[in-house]
């Protein structure tokens, strides 16, 4: 049975083949959904089409969400061809590399909003402008850390936005309850990706977290794929404002 038969799911956040959206688009493809991808630019658009392609993905648009412009013309264009979004994933984040390599406390004012806008407020940005193609059963989807939980070394200002994220999935599961609409997060272990490659020490990071884990190993991007396939699907039609762990049992571990 395809979980995701007759579903039309957008995902934002393919950067490349080894991106966690990439992931999670190739598992609701096996699964049956319909795909629309972004790619925020011309130098990951050169990435994200032959990606798109590999799975038959037509719909392909453009989408910096610090452009207003742009996510309101997303909104249009994919209204002009789906009656209704089933599935919206939000796995786009951003902090300057400076402010993930000084101590926190040299976060600069720019640098603190432009982390905070792209990994946090995009999210609030896009419930807004798609509110008028969730229909009941819709599901709202976004991709979260533990540094949101507990101080990681290096994360810093990224792990502000993603406790800020964390409860902007609280106060839109609230709101969009009423209307059906559910929203969740999933919490992934560290995987290589292109955004972890801009933190400082990754590399100790997986190490630490496969020696300390309840599993005494590391997720796989097709791991964290699966488990929001579980949060977009019927499955999980009674689950809403939720960060769903999915990094091997790291999260419960004490010292």
């Amino acid at each position: 049975m395809e979980l995701l038969a007759g579903k039309r799911a957008l995902i934002l956040g393919v950067a490349n083949d080894h991106s966690l959206a990439w992931a999670i688009a190739r598992e609701f493809h096996q699964q049956g959904a319909t795909l629309a991808l972004t790619h925020a630019g011309e130098a990951f658009e050169r990435r994200v089409r032959p990606l798109a392609a590999e799975i038959g993905v037509e719909l392909v648009w453009p989408c910096d969400v610090l452009d207003d412009s742009q996510v309101a013309a997303l909104s249009q264009n994919l209204s002009s061809v789906w009656p209704q979004v089933d599935v919206l994933v939000h796995a786009i984040a951003f902090a300057q590399r400076e402010d993930l390599k000084q101590d926190f406390s040299h976060t600069s004012r720019q640098g603190f909003r432009l982390a905070l806008e792209v990994s946090t407020y995009s999210f609030v940005q896009l419930a807004q402008a798609f509110s008028g193609l969730l229909a009941p059963g819709s599901s709202l989807l976004t991709l979260t850390y533990f540094g949101a939980e507990k101080v990681i070394p290096n994360y810093n200002v990224m792990g502000v936005a993603k406790a800020a994220l964390e409860a902007c999935v609280r106060y839109l599961a609230a709101e969009l309850g009423p209307r059906g609409v559910r929203v969740n997060a999933v919490s992934a272990g560290p995987v290589r990706t292109l955004s972890a490659a801009g933190i400082a020490g990754f590399r100790e990071m997986l190490r630490h977290h496969a020696e300390r884990a309840p599993l005494r190993r590391n997720v796989t991007p097709e791991e964290v794929a699966k488990a929001a396939l579980f949060l977009a699907s019927d499955l999980a039609s009674g689950i809403t404002g939720e960060v769903l762990h999915v990094d091997a049992g790291y999260n419960i571990m004490g010292f």
